[in-house]
């Protein structure tokens, strides 16, 4: 038996989510612990049939100023923070009438939530707990006598003690606290950060980042480290909220590549076009748009058919049957998109290690959010790339402007170029690309291996010419040197987007201009580390 057993003789519950709180009270009372509770939380455990003390029995005050204000008073914090083996806690407990919580179950006013739902900032303001986290990190602090409860999920692991030992360990009281802290920590932080974009100010103080868990994973993106997925309070559509329908677990390399792949795909309008982003270790090596997805997904496969396989396949629109099955041709690691017909995830399940998430929706490329990337004693911490090549004005600065067709392209190659690791240099023709180099040291050897890619997808699909011939080609930076642009033309670009402000875009331009091509500027480089 453990020596560091604590009885439950009064539990204080008050949440916001009551999900099982109903057996579990029925359980505490049945062991004849003492149910304390306030407002709706107390008049739910009442009409079950409980018998529930309300708060303010012990605080001798009503609760008051629109609920703000009913838990924040000694007779509750002194009954969370005494310690019960300390004669001067114990006399000022007697003294004062103070009697002991020996389990606090709270979870918080849904903050999170209301933000995700768009509310106004008087409401949002409103669901700030202060009671809630107040009571819990007293409670946590005194876990060597109080248990702490923040998370329904937990119900069960005291029960179990209660059963086993009739008190709680202090192993369970320990895991419990740490919980607590680290829920009241992101709590905080969702706090924070909101205030933080809402007075508009972009680099605070002082920068919180909370998540919960997702799922602990076997490693990293090595076996010898240890890794976990969590979920951050944005409801951005993607890999963190997607259900996933069917395969093994994923990884930690899945996830971060299905991310790059959806966020890719986002770029498309599904209602103008369906569009296949295919990515391997993070980079596209393979994206188009189509009439249908099957389209998209055969012109992005031939970009690189090598690459793809046990790539990511990311589409923009419901998958279909005839999607489905021509991606399950190929030995493919994971499958996302929105949502799925019933005979397109019949397909799928033939192949049994093959994932497939359904995200619901797809994230917005406009809309505004936070990247973050540590560093060795900290992080970085900067707003997303929300640049989209639709609201930017296009400058065209040789002799000769982009045909319409040329144009079109321009624009998909440079969409494609915002997901492609820096330097970029990517390909395309006929909304598909055709040749993609990425994350070089020199951009011109992105250009050589981007045509490479282009000749050798020729040669797969059994082609005379490298699918270069014709092609338009996006830079996501500017060319420093005429080399990089005229690595392209060699390859058969005939046109150039680029963000343009180099010292020597007269030198770059005038080199276009002498090979014949088109060349139009952004004014937005797409940098991705």
């Amino acid at each position: 038996m453990p020596t560091d057993l604590r009885r439950v003789s009064r539990a204080l519950l008050s949440v916001s989510d009551k999900a099982g709180l109903v057996p579990f009270a029925q359980a505490l009372a049945a062991r004849g612990v003492e149910l304390v509770s306030t407002g709706g939380t107390r008049a739910g455990l009442a009409e079950a049939g409980l018998p529930v003390r309300d708060v303010s029995d012990l605080t001798g005050y009503p609760e008051m100023m629109d609920g703000r204000v009913k838990t924040l008073h000694p007779s509750v914090h002194g009954g969370l923070l005494a310690i019960r083996s300390n004669p001067e806690h114990q006399a000022a407990m007697l003294a004062h009438g103070i009697g002991g919580i020996d389990l606090l179950v709270v979870n918080l006013y849904p903050f999170e939530a209301t933000v995700a739902a768009g509310r106004g900032y008087d409401e949002c303001v409103e669901n700030i707990d202060i009671g809630g986290p107040a009571m819990i990190r007293a409670a946590a602090k005194n876990h060597a006598d109080v248990a702490v409860v923040v998370d329904g999920a937990d119900y069960e692991a005291v029960l179990a003690d209660l059963q086993t030992y009739e008190a709680l360990t202090l192993t369970l009281r320990r895991r419990l606290a740490q919980k607590a802290y680290a829920r009241t920590a992101a709590y905080d932080a969702a706090i924070s950060n909101w205030l933080a974009r809402e007075i508009a100010d972009e680099a605070p103080s002082y920068r919180a980042i909370g998540g919960s868990l997702v799922e602990a994973m076997r490693y990293g993106e090595n076996p010898h480290q240890s890794a976990a997925f969590y979920r951050g309070p944005e409801t951005r559509a993607g890999v963190a909220t997607a259900r996933q329908v069917q395969g093994k677990a994923l990884s930690f390399n899945n996830v971060n590549d299905t991310d790059a792949a959806y966020e890719c795909a986002a770029e498309f309008d599904p209602a103008r076009t369906a569009a296949v982003a295919i990515v391997k270790h993070a980079n596209p090596c393979g994206v188009a748009e189509g009439a249908t997805l099957a389209e998209a997904y055969e012109k992005a496969l031939r970009c690189d058919p090598v690459s793809a396989f046990g790539g990511i396949v990311a589409v923009n629109r419901r998958l279909d049957a005839e999607a489905a099955r021509r991606i399950v041709e190929i030995f493919t690691e994971v499958i996302i998109a929105p949502d799925a017909d019933e005979d397109a995830v019949a397909i799928v399940a033939a192949k049994k290690n093959l994932r497939l998430l359904l995200a619901g929706d797809l994230p917005d490329p406009r809309a505004p959010g936070l990247a973050v990337r540590t560093v060795a004693g900290g992080f970085l911490a900067q707003a997303r790339d929300a640049a989209v090549v639709d609201d930017m004005e296009l400058k065209v600065v040789t002799r000769r402007a982009p045909s319409a067709t040329e144009l079109a392209d321009l624009r998909f190659a440079f969409r494609v170029a915002k997901h492609v690791k820096s330097n970029a240099i990517v390909y395309a023709r006929d909304g598909a690309t055709v040749g993609i180099g990425a994350g070089q040291m020199s951009r011109v050897d992105s250009s050589r291996i981007a045509a490479w890619k282009a000749a050798e997808a020729a040669k797969a699909a059994g082609l005379a010419e490298t699918l270069a011939k014709g092609s338009v080609v996006a830079s996501d930076a500017f060319f420093p040197f005429a080399d990089g642009l005229l690595a392209a033309a060699e390859a058969g670009a005939t046109a150039v987007i680029q963000p343009g402000g180099s010292v020597r875009d007269a030198e770059v331009i005038a080199a276009a201009d002498e090979a014949g091509l088109a060349m139009v500027f952004t004014g937005h480089r797409h940098f991705r580390h």
